[in-house]
């Protein structure tokens, strides 16, 4: 295979990575990394470190949908990050200790609940927790959001609970190359009562600054090639920007279905590799 048909195939993967991310909220690197260990043999470091490249294109092209809307709540995402960051950075320094085999058996497990989370009901809950804990007061950590030319006020609890998921979120973010959205997302609908179109637009903003945090740290150990990371980046970006402009034309819980479906196969492929190393 040519360099040239390399790069190529790469950008196809980054396009379809972006444009899934966006219609589903499962995140592209579901898709790269993937595609670059088993379909181009890259070592696992190289892939994952090329992969959150990718997953901040996905953050940056997503953005704008929720300019001015309220969703993103900009206190709760920098509190959390912090955690997030820190398992970041702790995943980024001990990726390269760990056997690729060892890997290969997580991100297939990652990859299996991430689909099973797509088969599960999604909240409607458009108000949150009924009040805030004492931290969240504290912290100012309630907000309000537009929904319908009309702006919903809710309250934000269990907030250090959430806090040790995002450490979580971080940690398997750095190892695997992914945005570790539907962790995130676990942390702030489920745990914090955040009502879930909050919750989903502020983990997106979350996702690219974890990556980022772990990235550099790649970069500077020569794990990123920069003609694949370009490659990806410019995939995603396109994608990204697709699939956010179809995703209220789509019929998107059918799409979330299938792709479930198909990170089932791709997990246990990646399961396969890890415990056979078939």
């Amino acid at each position: 295979m040519t360099p040239v048909v390399t790069v190529l195939l790469v950008l196809c993967g980054g396009l379809a990575g972006g444009f899934i991310g966006a219609l589903t909220g499962l995140g592209g690197g579901m898709v790269i990394v993937p595609l670059l260990t088993l379909a181009f043999h890259l070592p696992v470091p190289e892939a994952v470190g090329i992969s959150l490249f990718g997953v901040m294109a996905t953050s940056i092209g997503a953005a704008p949908r929720f300019v001015g809307t309220g969703l993103n709540n900009m206190r709760v995402g920098l509190f959390l990050q912090i955690a997030a960051s820190s398992g970041a950075l702790t995943g980024a320094i001990i990726a390269h200790r760990l056997s690729a085999r060892f890997l290969f058996v997580l991100f297939g497990i990652v990859l299996a609940y991430s689909a099973i989370m797509s088969f599960a009901p999604k909240h409607s809950d458009s108000g949150g927790a009924d009040a805030d804990s004492l931290l969240a007061r504290r912290l100012r950590l309630a907000s309000r959001y537009r929904q319908n030319g009309e702006w919903i006020d809710y309250h934000v609890t269990a907030v250090i609970p959430g806090f040790l998921v995002m450490l979580l979120a971080g940690l398997l973010s750095a190892l695997l190359g992914i945005g570790s959205g539907a962790f995130k997302v676990l942390a702030m609908d489920r745990l914090m009562r955040l009502p879930f179109r909050v919750s989903t637009a502020t983990s997106n903003f979350m996702i690219g600054v974890t990556a980022a945090t772990s990235a550099g740290y790649y970069l500077s150990h020569g794990d990123v090639s920069p003609v694949l990371a370009g490659a990806v980046i410019l995939g995603v970006l396109a994608g990204a920007y697709t699939g956010g402009h179809l995703v209220k034309v789509l019929p998107v819980k059918a799409l979330r279905s299938l792709f479930g479906a198909v990170l089932l196969l791709v997990a246990l492929q990646m399961l396969l590799k890890g415990v056979f190393n078939i």
